[in-house]
Formats: C-alpha cells, sequence, structure tokens
C-alpha cells in the first residue's frame, strides 16, 4: 500500500511538473539594423524554445539560415561574410526568467538572465521582455539591442554605412503545455 501511494504521489507531482513545461510552437526573431545608407531587416521563423515557468530555465535556439532579407544578396553576405553560418550555424540563450507570477493571467514584464552565444561567443545578457500567459499557454516578447563588435562580427569598412553596429533584435515565442 505504501509503494501504491508513494507511485502515485510521484506520479502527481510528475503531471503537475509537466504541466508548467512549455515549448514555442510558433516564433518569430527579428534583426533591424538602421544605417545612413540602408535599413536591414530580417525575419527568422524557425527558431524554438523550451520554457519551465516553475523554475524559470529557458532556452531558445536561432538557426541562423533561417533568417529572410529582402534581398537575396544581403541574406547571402549575412551568412556568408558577417555570421558564417556554416561554420557558427545556432545562436542559442540559456538562463532564468524572474519577474512574473504563475498564478496571474495577462502580461507581465519579466527579465531574462543568462548567456547568449552568436558567432560563436557566449556573453552574460539581461534582457527585459514581457510574458503573457493565459489558460492554454504563454507568449514571450523581447526587444533588445546587440552590439555586433560584442560577438566578433566584423563589418568591413567597405560596408560601413550600411550595416549598424548595435541591431536591434525582436523575439516572440508562442508556446503550449508540454
Amino acid at each position: 500500500m505504501k509503494t501504491l501511494i508513494g507511485t502515485l504521489l510521484i506520479f502527481g507531482w510528475s503531471i503537475a511538473t509537466l504541466a508548467q513545461s512549455y515549448q514555442s510552437i510558433e516564433s518569430e526573431v527579428t534583426f533591424f539594423s538602421s544605417a545612413p545608407m540602408e535599413d536591414i531587416k530580417a525575419t527568422n521563423k524557425k527558431a524554438s524554445s523550451l520554457f519551465d515557468a516553475t523554475t524559470g530555465s529557458i532556452a531558445f535556439v536561432v538557426p541562423m539560415e533561417g533568417f529572410q532579407f529582402r534581398k537575396s544578396l544581403m541574406q547571402q553576405h549575412f551568412n556568408e561574410n558577417y555570421l558564417e553560418s556554416d561554420k557558427y550555424p545556432n545562436a542559442t540563450f540559456e538562463g532564468k526568467v524572474t519577474g512574473y507570477g504563475l498564478s496571474k493571467n495577462g502580461p507581465q514584464e519579466a527579465v531574462a538572465e543568462g548567456t547568449m552565444t552568436i558567432h560563436g561567443v557566449a556573453r552574460k545578457v539581461k534582457i527585459k521582455g514581457q510574458l503573457i500567459q493565459n489558460s492554454g499557454g504563454l507568449k514571450i516578447h523581447t526587444k533588445f539591442p546587440v552590439k555586433v563588435a560584442d560577438y566578433d562580427i566584423d563589418i568591413p569598412k567597405v560596408v560601413f554605412y550600411n550595416i549598424a553596429e548595435v541591431v536591434e533584435v525582436t523575439a516572440v515565442f508562442i508556446y503550449k503545455e508540454k
């Protein structure tokens, strides 16, 4: 009998823990570079993420070749010359989200702290964003600057006026319970 009760307690705890684990079902990561000669925008809908609302642990992976540009030549230069996507295929983030309440529905301000890796360079970052929880899942939305030099991304002087030193990244992940 004790074994049965113990098993049921462990099974019930596992279900409760699973109910707080989320997997992204939709994503959109955009970067925007505003420079004197040209604005550049690219969008990626191939990112994926996991979020544990109980612990706040979050991780996401953004495949670099998933970014789509208005001009194919921009996309080619982005992948071959700047991000070296064959050598560094993904950007990643791993960390914790704090400042939200599990019992609150609707929008909440939150902060993610962790390690972001782009172009093979890992840096500690702190990113503010919004977590919107509802009965079926949640959504995370954030907008933050990325200084390209911090990630050893070289901008040739020839195109210095075409690409900003700091790009704006917007990420939206829509999650469902696992």
